[in-house]
């Protein structure tokens, strides 16, 4: 079962680099995406290593910086209320 969806995995990997290659379009799209995921990465980094918010820490996942890229400074507001309220 693993090997299935191994496979699945590595041909769609393989299909979404040929559609990025073909368009040129794509490539400033993925350029932009990667600076925006590197820029929430930092500000997180940033954030929980300024003692700026204290008594809370930000865990630095694939989650939490993709609500950082998709929502942006809201996102990280959402994170912290939400991580405030449950714990």
């Amino acid at each position: 079962m693993k090997t299935i969806w191994l496979a699945v995995l590595v041909v769609s990997a393989i299909l979404l680099l040929i559609v990025i290659i073909r368009q040129r379009l794509s490539l400033q799209w993925v350029r932009s995406f990667s600076l925006h995921l590197v820029a929430a990465a930092v500000a997180l980094y940033m954030l929980n290593y300024s003692g700026v918010v204290s008594g809370l820490e930000v865990p630095i996942n694939p989650t939490t910086i993709g609500t950082v890229v998709l929502l942006g400074i809201p996102g990280i507001m959402l994170i912290l209320g939400l991580q405030w309220a449950l714990f």
